[in-house]
């Protein structure tokens, strides 16, 4: 097929600089991209042009084993084609075109790193015994034939492929702007990708990092070798070179709360970690230089995960941002809600190397209330006074299905709950059994004899928590809404509007909110960022910019005035005819004031479809 090919590469050597034969199996990709490496040493083509015999060839030593740490970028190179021939190998004959590309790209997918399987095996002289060649190619004696093929430097699977700039702009005049862009710095440190298998599995990436987090805390000293690893809370970890061991398994411990019920208990999870490849940083570099044009995703993907393991800690993820009530004073949304500043992050490549962007944003959160608060807020009304109709009731159940809350009636414990309903009675009419035996006691008798709190307000409805087998009362005025819960449902018109005026910011206030989200995040102290060899500058980038100047708006030849010049963005429509006028067929003047008589309307409807006619649109009196 033509994916496959037998070459030989004319090098010169990095030490003595004299010409090297190198023969080699090499595989062509779409964009022209041939590989090639070996355990005992190899030639990578990393870069070429189609129809040219310039290429940038990187040598494995052959001393260096599997490792790809020592690679070595050849000062000069000279490719000579000499019997490209294609190469097929045993498992290839016979297969269709699209099945011979597949095997191929499968192989390459699983040699994502230097730890994959290697392509069918490819025998020497395979070309003479089909009668294709009538000798042997003389090859130095410092280099070899090979005789299967393996990956080097991967291409990315799930690169984007950027358009080279064509130039740069000459029109307006310049000027130098600010963008909310921070450059980075990343030393060539080993990106190191590992599996994880949590035991028993968690559905939950909090309750995953949770766990992580202990693990890290117990074993970071001796068994992970004092590395510091990034996790993406699901399963991969990440660290800044290789883990002590390939393969191992830890025991972690955990106190955690069932939220149904509030019960604490201790839980044993089995962790499993597992060496998968090496994050390969070698075309994020080529990319930073110019070398390439197609952004490597997984090496981007390891840096944003590590500059976000420090945030997981001190905010609340939602997607890609996080938020705290700490970055800027929460604003009242109305109806129990408020919203949360943030900001997002995303580290990007650039002209001008990688920059992690940051942005400001806002979301609606349940404000942290007392339910009795929240209930009076969702109504419009005191809650306090008088028992609730079954409509207040059916709606403060919506408002409050799924929400934690903690209880405040005990001193020293605040156990959490999740409601999943609301009583149809009030307070002082729930009676449960307490016992096997059946034995019927009131809510309001538990309370007062448990834990000596006297409800004052039994004519409002308790809250349920636990399942359905199990179900658990919670007095109203016992219980707060707890911080830090996103509001998923619709917002209404009001809140919507209040979530905008509070989201549009002037470019100074939104310039010094994201400088102090940089202050308040200190990623030059992020011991996570100092692990991993990255630095983040603190200060907004300076971009060069132009201001182009303001277009010429054409108009209708049979307007008084068939161009005009905007200033400042802003120009008058008078004496000015558009060139194609929409046709308006029906239209109808609405007249809801009193004072205004009939004529009067009349004659400003008139008025109106003669000035619409002037100014090129076609409308019907």
């Amino acid at each position: 097929p033509s994916d496959t090919f037998e070459f030989i590469a004319r090098t010169r050597d990095a030490e003595g600089f004299q010409p090297v034969n190198v023969a080699f199996v090499g595989i062509r990709e779409e964009q022209d991209r041939l590989m090639y490496g070996e355990e005992t040493g190899g030639v990578y083509i990393s870069k070429t042009v189609a129809g040219s015999s310039s290429y940038d060839i990187v040598r494995w030593p052959s001393h260096a084993g599997s490792s790809r740490d020592r690679a070595q970028l050849l000062p000069s190179v000279d490719v000579h084609w000499r019997d490209a021939r294609p190469v097929w190998p045993r498992t290839l004959r016979g297969r269709s075109l699209s099945s011979q590309r597949n095997l191929l790209q499968n192989c390459m997918n699983q040699q994502k790193l230097h730890g994959g399987c290697p392509l069918p095996e490819v025998k020497k002289n395979m070309e003479r015994r089909r009668g294709r060649r009538k000798g042997k190619t003389d090859v130095d004696p410092a280099t070899e034939i090979v005789t299967g093929l393996s990956i080097g430097p991967p291409v990315s699977s799930k690169g984007i492929f950027f358009c080279r700039r064509p130039g740069f702009g000459q029109v307006g005049s310049r000027c130098i702007v600010k963008a909310n862009h921070f450059l980075a710095e990343l030393t060539n440190k080993d990106l190191i990708q590992y599996d994880v298998t949590i035991t028993p599995e968690v559905s939950s990436r909090s309750m995953n990092r949770a766990i992580m987090s202990e693990l890290v805390r117990l074993y970071r000293e001796i068994e992970l070798g004092m590395k510091l690893p990034a996790y993406d809370g699901r399963k991969s970890l990440y660290t800044a070179g290789y883990l002590p061991f390939n393969s191992r398994e830890f025991v972690v411990k955990l106190v955690e709360e069932d939220g149904r019920i509030g019960i604490a208990r201790e839980k044993e999870y089995r962790v499993a970690i597992k060496f998968v490849a090496r994050a390969d940083i070698y075309h994020l570099q080529q990319l930073i230089s110019g070398r390439q044009t197609d952004a490597p995703q997984e090496a981007l993907q390891v840096l944003d995960i590590v500059l976000r393991e420090l945030s997981n800690q001190r905010y609340i993820s939602v997607g890609r941002s996080f938020y705290s009530p700490d970055i800027r004073k929460p604003q009242w949304l109305g109806d129990g809600l408020q919203s949360w500043c943030g900001f997002y992050q995303s580290i990007r490549p650039t002209q001008m190397g990688l920059s992690l962007n940051i942005d400001m944003s806002s979301m609606a959160f349940i404000e942290p209330l007392p339910v009795m608060e929240f209930a009076a807020q969702i109504l419009g009304k005191d809650v306090l006074s008088k028992p609730l109709s079954d409509a207040e009731c059916i709606k403060i159940k919506k408002a409050l299905r799924g929400v934690k809350v903690e209880v405040t009636h005990r001193e020293n414990v605040r156990r959490k709950y999740r409601i999943s309903g609301l009583t149809s009675r009030p307070t002082r009419e729930l009676i449960f059994p307490v016992d096997e035996q059946m034995n019927m006691k009131s809510v309001v008798e538990y309370f007062k004899e448990m834990y000596g709190f006297a409800i004052q307000h039994s004519h409002l409805p308790c809250l349920q928590v636990g399942n359905q087998k199990k179900v658990n009362y919670l007095p109203m005025e016992a219980c707060k809404i707890v911080e830090g819960q996103r509001y998923t449902k619709r917002l209404n018109d009001k809140q919507i509007t209040s979530l905008l005026k509070v989201t549009c910011q002037r470019p100074r206030e939104q310039e010094k909110d994201i400088l102090q989200t940089v202050i308040q995040n200190e990623y030059e102290q992020d011991p996570y960022a100092h692990e991993f060899g990255i630095n983040i500058s603190s200060k907004l980038t300076s971009v060069e910019a132009r201001i182009l100047p303001a277009p010429w708006l054409k108009y209708h030849d049979t307007g008084k005035e068939k161009q005009c010049l905007p200033h400042v963005g802003q120009w008058n429509m008078m004496n000015k005819k558009v060139i194609n006028g929409c046709t308006v067929n029906h239209w109808a003047c609405i007249n809801f004031s009193r004072r205004v008589q009939e004529i009067t309307a009349f004659g400003f409807c008139q008025e109106l479809a003669q000035m619409c006619q002037i100014s090129g649109m076609v409308i019907f009196p």
